[in-house]
């Protein structure tokens, strides 16, 4: 992202208007990322967007055992995963923050999220604990909990309803991000003109 961020002006890109996004295995590195953005101070990063993240390694949620062995992701799915990432380490005290989210001692000062997953998946509990934790530390978290959706049902049914208004509902809320963003910047602008 830092390279990215650095050479904004070859692409076209506002250096000012990042966005971190990611789906499953991609939601839990997005979410590191604006982690590891906040505490380096490196880069800013206006906006995660996180769609049925992986946020913990402890896979010790009711959803995981509830849909254990259900679904195209149940538990074992995710302690496959988190084991490829971590190999020993995963469930143990020494995992960072950046590789599961969940295990960040704080999230206040998060740029906002967008965090959704569907109300029959394995990653169901966890990722509404880590929206919980967000607006509860003061960061805007914007939580959509999905009836009817499993694990990515807007990647293998994009054509039902629910595909339909949760990608409207990620667009409405980058659309009210970048609207916040553009009065932000007309206010400074004016005030820079008037001082």
């Amino acid at each position: 992202m830092v390279w990215t961020i650095e050479n904004a002006d070859r692409f076209g890109l506002d250096p000012e208007r990042v966005f971190v996004t990611g789906a499953s295995a991609g939601g839990a590195l997005a979410a590191g990322v604006a982690l590891k953005a906040r505490d380096t101070g490196e880069v800013s990063v206006m906006g995660q967007l996180l769609l049925c993240p992986m946020t913990d390694d402890r896979v010790d949620s009711r959803s995981s055992r509830q849909m254990d062995g259900h679904g195209i992701w149940d538990s074992t799915s995710s302690v496959t995963g988190w084991t490829a990432l971590l190999g020993d380490r995963r469930g143990g005290p020494d995992v960072s923050p950046y590789a599961a989210p969940a295990r960040a001692a704080s999230l206040a000062g998060l740029p906002p999220a967008y965090v959704e997953v569907g109300a029959f998946e394995a990653l169901r509990d966890e990722t509404i604990s880590y929206a919980a934790r967000l607006s509860a530390e003061g960061v805007d978290a914007e939580l959509h909990v999905w009836g009817g959706a499993f694990h990515s049902f807007d990647e293998w049914v994009p054509d039902a309803t629910v595909s339909h208004t949760a990608r409207r509902a990620r667009a409405d809320w980058l659309r009210r991000l970048f609207a916040a963003a553009d009065r932000t910047d007309h206010m400074n602008d004016t005030n820079h003109v008037t001082s």
